[in-house]
């Protein structure tokens, strides 16, 4: 018999660990702890500062000092937003006719397809427009006779990107004298402040550079170089002059718009070339902000105002929405995980939430000059309502809503109903030439990402806001699907690039993943009209209980029918293993046989060409489907598994293909990324984690993607469930 105050001891005890168990977790101390310090000229961890459509990169001086360092060797330092973008003079007046040629649909009929990228049109309509650079920020010696800084001249440097509210700190030694800089971004408006602090500064021997590129290199496609070329094809104005501020007019062509540059205390500012200024003071310290925007700058906060805005907002970012605590686990991998979820929701919210929805390597640096890839908006924000930030995903979506003539347009020219969506779009929705107008994956995307909002908020309001966007990208789905009578279902392709694009695109047809998506989307259509108080659309159900069956040879899922050769030749298991996405991405449903998407995803782990090319959100796609599969093992695996493409830096980049040739004449040690910064891998990283911890609709197990075997213990808070 137990004593009398035994049960009482007891009945406390696990009081007690029910009442820590269930304690919120201390947010500010989770991001504390993953704050990246940098001590050392590290080409690969510039830090950012953003508000979702503007992003101040900056190396280890706080500024951008060794920005051609960087760019050389690593990870780049500019200054890019979403609004400014740049188109040269088309004398020949090209047009996506003029790139096109014809394909036959499997319907029959013929049509023009935007596909001649190479020809003199073609290159003119991917390269136009694109995105332009702001301004680079950075230290200068002011001697006549004095050196550009470089890295050997930086020593005992030290600083941390204070993730929970948005602050750079940086710290170093400069000829003999420590130079400490402070450095934020506005949450609301496009302006970097910077606060400076050393004797250098008194002395009059070091000022800071304002430099005004041309653009980027247009020859180069991915993590272009910024182009100080030809100075005379643009222009900078100054518009207006006080003691305190300048204001600046930036022109070229059609490009035009506004920056400022205002101080605090006695500075002294000045032409130093074209396009290049000086702000220089006596004082030992020296605060400024610089702001940029594509109409008049009236009133700048000051360096104050703009810390506090900073540090409101990050700390009400972190505060809101999701979290999920892995401390006490004895898994060495969970440290890792928990680290990069942090630094991805901070690199996808500074930098994936602007007036134009994020290109892939986000506000670090230019890839597809600065294009919009519509495929990818799924990677870049279906986690923003997982997490519980759905405004973030809603910013993203309005450039959508509004692009809805254009999108009609493009259908109608297509001889399709609804909204179809071109692929690799800058501000005007246009089509790029190349395989982009066969590309079919990303027209579901709408439907996902606004249910996703939906199933946060089902309230008339988000039914409304979303209704047109859902049913007519959903009928233009209905109507890509083409009636095969003599095999009495519906086909997709041809012509059609498959999100795996390695197949021909004027033959391939009926690919996996895309036609679970269209199954899934135009079900998903009808639930809303049902919802709105409208009937069911009859075609849409008949596409869906007609549709072709996902493709199958020997007991495994391949790419897609008319291929079905991704277990039979190396060559086609390069790229996307999207056979997997159907069970994963999607919640599977009636066209997906759980044993064989079992033997699909053995097959990929043992045969896949990891080495080739697979891609950043590949990883987390395929945990996806092994979470599903109820093999939490293989998905944490698989989510951390070193490879060529899931690299994460020092401060949550993830660059791509960094074996990539280099120039002739690059220095000893040289080495180039050919995309610099993938913001689709952390994503997609953040989309698998939600799925692994949150689960999904009639989920049973707790933590669905992590081994129940001790070592995994983790709190989570405000994690939505995926469909």
């Amino acid at each position: 018999m137990k004593k009398p105050g035994a049960f009482t001891l007891l009945g406390i005890l696990a009081a007690f660990a029910t009442a820590v168990s269930a304690a919120p977790i201390d947010r500010e101390a989770l991001v504390h702890r993953h704050h990246p310090v940098i001590r050392g000229v590290d080409v690969d961890a510039p830090v950012s500062i953003g508000n979702g459509g503007f992003a101040f990169n900056a190396d280890i001086t706080g500024l951008q000092t060794l920005a051609d360092e960087y760019h050389r060797n690593g990870v780049p330092a500019e200054t890019l937003c979403r609004w400014a973008w740049y188109s040269e003079a088309n004398p020949e007046e090209f047009t996506l006719p003029d790139a096109s040629k014809p394909f036959t649909r499997a319907d029959g009929k013929v049509i023009n397809y935007p596909t001649q990228q190479s020809t003199a049109a073609g290159d003119w309509l991917r390269r136009n427009p694109r995105s332009h650079p702001l301004a680079r920020i950075s230290f200068e010696r002011t001697a006549a006779d004095a050196k550009p800084i470089s890295p050997a001249d930086i020593t005992d440097p030290e600083q941390s990107l204070d993730l929970w509210n948005g602050v750079i700190e940086s710290r170093f030694t400069l000829d003999g004298e420590t130079v400490r800089v402070t450095t934020t971004c506005h949450p609301e408006q496009d302006l970097v402040a910077v606060r400076i602090e050393s004797g250098l500064l008194e002395s009059g021997a070091l000022a800071v550079r304002f430099a005004f590129p041309c653009g980027h290199d247009a020859a180069t496609k991915l993590t272009p170089a910024l182009d100080w070329s030809h100075p005379e094809s643009h222009e900078t104005t100054e518009s207006a002059r006080s003691p305190q501020r300048v204001d600046l007019r930036r022109k070229r062509d059609s490009l035009v718009y506004q920056s400022s540059v205002a101080w605090e205390g006695a500075g002294n500012w000045e032409s130093t070339a074209p396009h290049t200024f000086r702000l220089s003071t006596r004082a030992r310290g020296l605060a400024f902000v610089a702001a940029f925007s594509p109409g008049s700058l009236g009133r700048l906060p000051d360096f104050a105002e703009t810390r506090r805005a900073a540090v409101d907002h990050w700390n009400a970012f972190w505060k809101s929405g999701a979290a999920v605590d892995f401390s006490g686990s004895s898994d060495p991998r969970a440290a890792e995980i928990e680290k990069r979820i942090v630094l991805s929701r901070y690199l996808m919210a500074a930098q994936c939430a602007g007036a134009v929805p994020p290109q892939e390597s986000g506000l670090t640096c230019n890839t597809w000059y600065g294009k919009h890839h519509t495929e990818m908006i799924w990677w870049h924000t279906a986690h923003f309502p997982l997490w519980g930030n759905d405004d973030l995903l809603e910013k993203n979506l309005a450039w959508y809503r509004e692009r809805l003539p254009q999108a009609r347009a493009l259908a109608e020219s297509r001889g399709l109903r609804g909204a179809r969506w071109a692929k690799m779009v800058g501000p005007d929705a246009r089509e790029s030439p190349g395989g982009n107008p066969l590309i079919i994956w990303n027209q579901p995307h709408c439907i996902y990402l606004s249910e996703l909002l939906y199933r946060n908020d089902s309230s008339k309001e988000i039914l409304g806001r979303y209704k047109d966007l859902v049913l007519e990208t959903a009928d233009c789905l209905a109507s890509m699907a083409f009636f095969d009578k003599e095999r009495g279902r519906y086909v997709l392709g041809p012509p059609l690039w498959i999100a795996q694009e390695i197949y021909d695109q004027a033959t391939s047809q009926n690919p996996g993943f895309e036609l679970a998506y269209w199954r899934w989307a135009l079900e998903t259509a009808n639930q809303w009209r049902e919802r709105l108080g409208m009937p069911r659309e009859e075609t849409w159900d008949h596409v869906v209980r007609h549709l072709s069956p996902l493709p199958v040879k020997d007991g495994k899922y391949v790419a897609l029918e008319s291929h079905p050769d991704t277990w039979d030749n190396i060559d086609s298991r390069h790229d996307h293993p999207t056979m997997l996405a159907p069970l994963g991405i999607l919640p599977g449903g009636p066209m997906v046989d759980r044993e064989t998407m079992n033997r699909t995803l053995d097959a990929v782990l043992a045969e896949w060409d990891w080495e080739t090319k697979i891609w950043g959100w590949d990883y987390p796609m395929i945990a996806m489907t092994a979470t599903r599969l109820g093999r939490p093992e293989t998905a944490v695996e698989i989510l951390l598994r070193e490879g060529p493409n899931n690299l994460y830096l020092p401060t949550g980049h993830c660059p791509q293909r960094s074996d990539v040739a280099l120039p002739k004449d690059a220095p000893p040690g040289a080495r180039k990324r050919e995309i610099a910064a993938y913001l689709p891998a952390n994503g997609a990283f953040l989309s698998a984690v939600a799925l692994m911890v949150a689960g999904w609709d009639g989920c049973e197990t707790e933590h669905p993607g992590f081994p129940k075997n001790g070592r995994w213990k983790i709190r989570a808070e405000g994690l939505h469930p995926l469909p």
